[in-house]
């Protein structure tokens, strides 16, 4: 490990932008205070992925009152998964079969690593301990080295009908509604398991620009409208070292390019809906890394929704495929429609 001098500590705080120093400090004084109340740290593992050898481990640390652990775990209704107290710096140990790696947790409480470990292709799961913490199970997505097609899927409006661009709708949806009352898009589900079973062994990764608070609620909904189980790749919504909030559209084009080098012999669906920026970035990732896209699925939103969405309106009725930057876009407005087209593809074979 190399050592950090305090003059380059002072020099990386000062580069550090003013909100973040400010959450930074009103994070100290409210964990400060909790846990002179008794307040306990607890881990909220998030599923990761990985391939023999290696896993990618995502979890928080956070503050809670000993008796509302279990209930935080089980279920957090809107608005109360974003009133949590982060444990910063916090060493966390990371247990891959006989194998412990240690690190910490960042700014904002999250521990996003990489560590060595024997893992067998299907699920497996990681153990992670943290001082003063009961220790939890983190489930792992072990990609088979011999797979070649996977599945990456957008959330909102894609799988999950929220229409996020809204302002106030969006607060409503994140804040308040709870998961029940969120709607699935009709045949998306089923489309899903259609392609896997036509791929045994293709992994599902979910990718959103909505927050990791959201993580356990999104799992549940997305379990109780039978998607098929995969890791899903949020991101935090406070300020960063540079500026005030983190970019959507960057932690997607960042989680792209990391799945293509992380799994270079593996061509993925892309999966998103023409309501936000999907087709921007997906077109963007297939010109840059062509071997590592099989094809591209965008679900269209109805008028109504594209209004609503911020987005120009256009044909829903009929399902059409059309060749663009050498891959070929399938659109439809449901999974049904997708599925049409997809099923005479080798993808569905």
């Amino acid at each position: 490990m190399v050592a950090v001098t305090p003059a380059e500590t002072s020099k990386a705080v000062a580069r550090m932008h003013r909100a973040a120093l400010v959450e930074d400090a009103v994070h100290e004084i409210i964990e400060r205070n909790l846990r002179n109340r008794g307040w306990k740290p607890y881990i909220t593992a998030y599923t990761g992925y990985g391939a023999p050898g290696w896993a990618r481990v995502m979890a928080r640390v956070l503050l809670s009152r000993p008796r509302l652990v279990r209930k935080r775990r089980e279920k957090v209704r809107g608005w109360r998964s974003f009133t949590t107290t982060p444990v910063s710096n916090a060493v966390v140990r990371i247990e891959v079969g006989g194998s412990v790696t240690e690190t910490r947790t960042d700014r904002s409480g999250y521990v996003d690593c990489r560590v060595k470990g024997d893992l067998d292709p299907g699920w497996a799961s990681v153990r992670l301990h943290c001082e003063g913490a009961t220790a939890v199970d983190a489930p792992i997505r072990v990609i088979d080295p011999a797979v070649r097609f996977g599945l990456v899927s957008d959330i909102d409006d894609t799988v999950m009908v929220t229409a996020l661009p809204r302002p106030l709708l969006a607060a409503w949806n994140t804040f308040v509604l709870d998961e029940h009352a969120r709607m699935a898009v009709p045949g998306m589900a089923v489309l899903y398991e259609r392609l896997i079973n036509a791929n045994p062994g293709a992994p599902v990764i979910y990718l959103s620009t909505g927050a990791w608070n959201v993580a356990p609620a999104l799992t549940r909904f997305l379990s109780r409208h039978l998607y098929p189980a995969g890791p899903i790749l949020l991101t935090d919504w406070g300020p960063t070292p540079d500026r005030w909030f983190r970019s959507g559209q960057e932690h997607k084009r960042n989680s792209l390019r990391r799945l293509a080098e992380e799994f270079p012999d593996v061509r993925w669906l892309l999966v998103g809906d023409d309501g936000q920026h999907d087709q921007e970035i997906y077109s963007e990732f297939a010109r840059e890394h062509p071997d590592n896209v099989a094809a591209v699925a965008i679900r269209r939103l109805s008028p109504t929704q594209a209004v609503l969405a911020g987005a120009i309106p256009g044909p829903t009725e009929t399902p059409e495929a059309v060749p663009s930057g050498g891959k070929t876009w399938f659109a439809a407005p449901d999974g049904a429609g997708l599925w049409s087209l997809l099923r005479d593809t080798d993808l569905a074979e």
